[in-house]
């Protein structure tokens, strides 16, 4: 299984305000959109839909105090919205947890608590970083893996190819390997490479120095180092590229930097003066969201509700599956670290690369790459979560420009991995 790094990107979205005017959604009007999207895919009435997607946001803080409670326990949590609306919790050992009520959002919102999962979440992740090289050795090619919070197994995704030789045989080896419960699912997709010439419309622009071709790319959220104001995209932009305003009129980045390896995914270029933290958040790009907060990857479960808005498919909303992901191949200058989120197809396209992922206007991540099936469909697409953004930068919040407040730490990794280019 090959995953693909949605290459060539195509512009979104947080621009530099200019000249044109839009729509500015408040938080409210935001939550309404989305849960009109909610709505739709969960056939539910809009006033629920609303309620559903409040208490989502509530029980943040409650399923982070869950998971340092039971922190040696936990092997997931997540969002169940069929057949009912509830949190579910799935612990190691067997010592009963009764079930709780929460009122969030105007709504009674069941936690379940279900034990007897043989392993925890950190022993699972654990595995795939310890084993991650040997497991991708196994196979003719490297394999995405990832951890399964409803389940609470590692779930490793290999071709109809590899699986011909038995899946149970498979599940047995990478689980002497690895030392944790195995899921092997066999989901085959077509490897495309998105390096291709832009498609119109507003973007980012540059000219490659190899091909000197013009290419694309979808520019992300406004950033500052506290003392500049840039836009964040995908590492694997060119380094030099203008931002194209709705207006078309053109304001080039200076590029400051890429950070390409294990867990980030992202580069940089400033502009003169001040940028306000807005994003667009509908397919016209005629509506402009501020950032009002940020969610970080270890407070995202599977099932949360988000969106995100791309060039080539403009606004959609979906579930994320696993939090806990390393994509398949090298796409990350080597193998990825588990530390990638997914979403649920079927809306992601090759030149979405470097898009916003956000719930209302709360910003989560910049989306990375997708896996596509043989029908050319979207199987789901992959973010960098907002919280890996490279230290000094930090997120520009609300309409106005001003400087954020300190940004949450990276997580511990090896001094070669900082700064380092990602993949073309």
């Amino acid at each position: 299984m090959h995953i693909l790094l949605t290459g060539l990107l195509l512009l979104l979205a947080f621009v530099p305000r200019m000249a044109t005017a839009q729509t500015i959604e408040s938080p409210t009007q935001a939550l309404a959109r989305d849960a009109a999207e909610y709505a739709k895919l969960f056939a539910v009435p809009q006033d629920e839909a609303e309620r559903r997607l409040t208490a989502l946001e509530a029980s943040i803080p409650i399923t982070d105090a869950i998971e340092a409670k039971y922190r040696d326990r936990v092997a997931g949590i997540s969002i169940q919205h069929r057949p009912d609306f509830r949190i579910n919790v799935y612990l190691t050992g067997g010592d009963p947890i009764p079930g709780e009520q929460l009122q969030l959002g105007g709504m009674t919102v069941p936690v379940t608590f279900r034990t007897g999962a043989l392993a925890s979440r950190d022993k699972v992740i654990w595995a795939v970083t310890w084993h991650q090289a040997q497991i991708r050795a196994m196979f003719s090619r490297p394999p995405a893996m990832g951890l399964d919070p409803r389940t609470g197994e590692l779930v490793v995704l290999i071709t109809s190819g590899e699986a011909k030789s038995g899946v149970e045989q498979w599940r047995k080896k990478v689980e002497a390997i690895a030392g944790v419960p195995v899921s092997i699912r066999v989901v085959d997709q077509v490897d495309v490479n998105l390096s291709a010439p832009p498609i119109g419309g507003a973007r980012l622009e540059g000219n490659s120095p190899d091909d000197g071709k013009r290419y694309l790319c979808t520019s992300g959220f406004v950033v500052t180092d506290g003392t500049r104001y840039g836009i964040a995209t995908a590492a694997h932009c060119l380094d030099q590229m203008s931002f194209i305003a709705p207006d078309h009129s053109e304001v080039p980045l200076t590029f400051v930097g890429q950070w390409g390896w294990g867990y980030h995914d992202v580069q940089i270029g400033t502009v003169p003066g001040p940028l306000a933290g807005l994003f667009f958040a509908d397919t016209a790009k005629t509506i402009e969201r501020p950032v009002t907060g940020m969610r970080t990857r270890d407070q995202t479960r599977a099932g949360d509700f988000v969106c995100h808005r791309g060039e080539r498919t403009g606004y959609s909303c979906a579930v994320v599956e696993l939090t806990d992901f390393a994509p398949a191949g090298d796409l990350c200058g080597g193998a990825c670290l588990p530390t990638w989120v997914t979403v649920a197809g079927p809306t992601c396209k090759g030149g979405d690369s470097g898009s916003p992922v956000f719930s209302g206007t709360t910003a989560l991540g910049i989306l990375k790459g997708a896996t596509y099936r043989p029908d050319g469909s979207c199987a789901f697409y992959f973010y960098m979560s907002v919280d890996y953004l490279p230290q000094p930068w930090s997120l520009v919040f609300d309409t106005a420009p001003a400087l954020p407040s300190a940004q949450p730490p990276l997580p511990p990794v090896a001094p070669s991995e900082i700064g380092a280019r990602g993949q073309p």
